[in-house]
């Protein structure tokens, strides 16, 4: 079993609304990038040091800061 965060379906369908939208250029997964910004923000991690699973940490990063 991994021990990797995900939000399930349902909990990604209650915030989708809340998404900005593309503006012509495909987005990387949201589910993905939320997930993985729970779990820093749950497990006191670095960027850096958060799984591969979730993608590169710069985009990632760069999303959080844009949302915040």
């Amino acid at each position: 079993m991994s021990d990797l965060y995900w939000l399930t379906d349902d909990q990604m369908a209650t915030l989708s609304p809340f998404f900005p939208k593309s503006h012509n250029k495909p987005r990387v997964d949201d589910k993905r990038v939320l997930s993985r910004i729970i779990s820093i923000n749950r497990n006191g991690l670095r960027w850096r040091d958060t799984p591969k699973e979730y993608g590169p940490y710069e985009t990632l990063y760069s999303r959080w800061k844009r949302w915040s």
